[in-house]
């Protein structure tokens, strides 16, 4: 080192005290936002009550969103209502209907909550054995969504029991009907099994929540941290305490590892706020700030977070069936626009568009996408400057893309020069400039 060039004047002693004095919140930070770990999110949940569930649920929702589209004059015609004209709206109708062929449902949910209602304890033991057999018949058939699970009643006062009830026996019976169709080979749970814990109103039930899952495990021979469960955010208290925190950001690090989602209530949180029934809606005001407190709490970490339903359905008069998907494919461009990368869906007749809605997103921004990408790694001056923290985000979008089936590999090869193996690097680290 030159006279002319003494180099850093901070010593080494305060680098080291720096180091030792950050050390346990570089740790924390670490733990509590490792970031999402770049695995497939479903576009959708689909909510069954338990008693209406059965092995072939999957293939008959699917028949049926054909019906309805076939009745309505065909895939291109809802295309047409969603405002799709050109190429465009043909692939996305060809889309929609391999979709509907092939993989109907994503995501579902077996319900023994506000879908299925209250019911005398024998009949709800005898429906929740019976969703569990179902469900591993549905398994050795290979007609299972790709993400299952069960939606429990809440664990406020007067519902906790009869809810921790009916998923010890769920669990018991899926248990031992899946090791009995496989003779006794298989163990654990379906991939991608989630429960859902309805209308949370504290951290205290969701620290609960991962107890009862610990000791469900343990009881039955399940791995350690095999159970895991989304919150719905139903009630303004999950939103927002009495002490002026904002109580779904404590619930995401609450749950011991455990909490996997956030899921926004659509009608239940609008009624507890008092907003008259016609106008609850997923695209309310009260509705957005709710959602825009859920996004913040689980930015970072690996808590997916999910849009609401409507209750609008396409049925009826045709005039009914096209308002409904045009309120529909509305409902859920708007969501995609602002992050929300999955929602509900409550009839058959709302999964074309909901595909058709989600395919039309990625297909119209992945023109873009892939440019910039291209650009971006092959240091091109092009006409925008992308940080890596974009970098980032244009790759998890063509990635999402793709899983959902909007893009192929090929396509998005084509069109940025990357494959998956780099578009997984660019997301995960931005890439190096």
């Amino acid at each position: 080192m030159s006279p002319d060039d003494p180099g850093p004047v901070l010593g080494e002693d305060l680098l080291a005290l720096l180091d030792d004095r950050l050390g346990p919140s570089d740790d924390a930070l670490e733990q509590q936002y490792p970031g999402d770990d770049g695995t497939r999110q479903p576009v959708h949940t689909v909510y069954v009550p338990a008693d209406r569930f059965h092995r072939g649920l999957v293939a008959q929702w699917g028949d049926e969103a054909r019906a309805t589209l076939a009745a309505a004059g065909g895939s291109e015609h809802l295309a047409r209502v969603h405002g799709l004209s050109g190429e465009l709206a043909e692939h996305v109708a060809r889309l929609v209907d391999a979709k509907l062929e092939v993989e109907p449902i994503e995501d579902l949910r077996i319900d023994l909550e506000d879908g299925y209602g209250r019911r005398a304890d024998a009949t709800e033991d005898a429906d929740t054995r019976a969703a569990a057999r179902e469900l591993a018949a549905a398994e050795e058939r290979g007609a299972a969504p790709a993400f299952v699970g069960l939606r429990i009643k809440a664990f406020e006062r007067a519902t906790r029991r009869r809810g921790i009830r009916t998923l010890d026996l769920f669990l018991a019976e899926l248990v031992a009907a899946r090791a009995g169709a496989s003779g006794g080979s298989r163990d654990g749970l379906p991939d991608g099994f989630v429960v859902t814990l309805a209308k949370v109103q504290s951290v205290a039930q969701v620290e609960a929540m991962a107890t009862v899952c610990e000791r469900l495990e343990q009881a039955h021979g399940l791995a350690t941290g095999l159970l895991r469960f989304e919150v719905q955010v139903e009630t303004p208290q999950a939103v927002l305490g009495a002490d002026g925190r904002a109580t779904v950001a404590l619930m995401v690090h609450a749950g011991a590892g455990r909490v996997v989602g956030l899921h926004y209530g659509t009608y239940d949180y609008s009624a507890s706020l008092g907003i008259a029934a016609e106008h609850q809606s997923a695209d309310h005001p009260a509705a957005d700030h709710a959602k825009a407190i859920m996004q913040l709490a689980a930015a970072g970490t690996r808590v997916r977070v999910s849009d609401g339903s409507t209750n609008v359905l396409p049925v009826g008069e045709p005039a009914a069936v096209d308002a409904a998907w045009a309120l529909h494919g509305r409902l859920v461009r708007r969501a995609l626009e602002r992050g929300f990368y999955q929602g509900w869906d409550l009839h058959p007749a709302q999964l074309p568009s909901r595909f058709a809605a989600t395919y039309a997103f990625y297909r119209r921004g992945s023109v873009d996408a892939l440019r910039r990408l291209a650009a971006y790694t092959r240091l091109e001056p092009g006409g925008v400057l992308d940080e890596p923290a974009t970098a980032r985000a244009l790759a998890w979008f063509v990635l999402r893309g793709i899983d959902c089936g909007a893009l192929t590999e090929t396509e998005t090869r084509a069109g940025s020069g990357l494959d998956r193996a780099h578009l997984a690097a660019l997301r995960s680290t931005g890439g190096v400039r």
